[in-house]
């Protein structure tokens, strides 16, 4: 292999790896911006292995997108009553194929829960499967496992101001 050739390999796995870093990102602004649609759309058209822990484990995406909904976008007197900030750092993303590629990402999540007046702090690590379907890198499979969390209630003047949501 020419030093040219070993290059644009390089290059292009760079490029690979990128993608598969955005596709990350646009699921964490899909979880933050309560848009379950987004959210879907992060994962294989079928067969998606998802573990999320106490939140469920699926061999589909789409009960988890519609738990993902009816949680996320909650609503009391037509006002959103859970507000998450969800944060992935510390990405090591491994190309196992030209199609395939495995992820490991820190989880950072912050929630405030406006039913029981809580805020909840919590760290996790993702272990994610990727697949090129339909030449975009989607997420086969989805684990999270929880290293930690704290819940705190939240203090009789705690004011939350919300902004705009979809």
């Amino acid at each position: 292999m020419t030093s040219s050739d070993e290059l644009a390999r390089r290059l292009d796995d760079l490029d690979r790896i990128a993608a598969i870093e955005q596709l990350k990102y646009r699921y964490l602004r899909a979880c933050d911006a309560k848009d379950a649609t987004a959210f879907r759309a992060c994962f294989v058209r079928s067969g998606a292995r998802i573990d999320y822990g106490p939140l469920g484990r699926y061999d589909d995406a789409e009960p988890m997108a519609a738990l993902f909904g009816r949680v996320a976008r909650h609503r009391v007197d037509d006002e959103f009553v859970i507000f998450d900030m969800h944060h992935a750092v510390h990405p090591r993303i491994t190309l196992t194929s030209a199609t395939t590629a495995t992820g490991a990402w820190t989880l950072q999540f912050r929630q405030v829960n406006l039913l029981d007046r809580t805020e909840t702090l919590m760290t996790g690590e993702y272990r994610d499967e990727y697949l090129l379907e339909e030449g975009a890198w989607l997420m086969s499979a989805s684990t999270l496992t929880e290293r930690w969390r704290l819940r705190r209630p939240l203090g009789p003047d705690a004011i939350l101001t919300p902004g705009a949501f979809p």
